[in-house]
């Protein structure tokens, strides 16, 4: 079947960015004149999907304000709510009704792509196998407690290509890492996820996670992912979200060439 349909996790409060957060969601914080938003939906549009779904709260109304002048001639979009911050399996769950029964991909808006090739090939994976394809790259040892980490299948290639994914463990430490393999924000799942997503249990600090329903897929041979190099920014500490205004802003030609200049000229002195 077809994946047409893009959910776009967006009801946390961006405590970390207080307190720019108090007037504006951190999901539309600028990367420098776009917001950070924008982004994802366009990756999503540019990948195959006509819809996108942004789940987000009642407290943060700007973004539906935001989605509701969004939509384009290639993709409509539309919210829904999460009333309680309880997890990200949870604002996938409530995504239910809007997503049907189809496939559809998940987007975390805190991990901007360089751009849409990923998730175009975990789309092309998806209808190929039909099975829940993730987006998995490697890091150092010492960074795999910040991930969900996977065990995948032994001999399997793993540059740019699938590969099964045998077990998934929530930000493992170090010691109990099962490999150098991460999770990154970008999945396309089956409909099934959301029958497994009403089978697991809420982890110690109350949330559901989707990496438990992903396990879940996995221990049934029904989870299988890819190991990309695609560049990647990570939005969500402010810290990373100025690396990725910087980087960004470098690559576009109109401003990128003043931007450069102007930094060679600052450091330069």
């Amino acid at each position: 079947m077809a994946v047409r349909t893009a959910v776009i996790p967006a009801a946390g409060m961006g405590t970390r960015f207080l307190p720019a957060t108090r007037a504006t969601p951190k999901e539309l914080l600028p990367i420098y004149d776009t917001p950070a938003l924008q982004f994802v939906i366009d990756e999503a549009a540019q990948a195959g999907c006509t819809r996108v779904v942004i789940v987000t709260s009642r407290a943060k109304p700007s973004i539906e304000n935001y989605a509701s002048a969004a939509s384009t001639d290639k993709v409509t979009v539309s919210v829904v709510y999460q009333d309680s911050p309880l997890g990200l399996g949870h604002a996938v769950s409530c995504a239910r009704q809007a997503v049907g029964d189809e496939p559809f991909v998940v987007m975390l808006p805190d991990e901007i792509m360089g751009d849409a090739s990923l998730t175009k090939q975990l789309v092309g994976l998806y209808e190929q196998s039909g099975k829940s394809s993730i987006g998995l790259k490697r890091v150092p040892t010492a960074e795999v407690s910040n991930y969900g980490n996977v065990k995948v299948a032994s001999g399997a290639s793993t540059k740019e290509s699938s590969v099964a994914i045998l077990q998934v463990v929530e930000k493992p430490k170090q010691a109990d890492a099962v490999s150098d393999i991460v999770i990154i924000g970008r999945y396309v799942l089956s409909p099934k996820i959301f029958e497994k997503l009403e089978q697991i249990k809420p982890s110690a600090n109350g949330e559901l996670q989707l990496t438990d329903a992903l396990a879940m897929l996995a221990s049934e041979n029904a989870l299988v992912g890819v190991v990309s190099d695609i560049t990647r920014y990570d939005t969500g500490t402010p810290m990373g979200l100025l690396r990725a205004v910087i980087e960004i802003a470098l690559e576009r030609k109109d401003i990128g060439p003043q931007l450069n200049s102007w930094l060679k000229e600052k450091f330069n002195k």
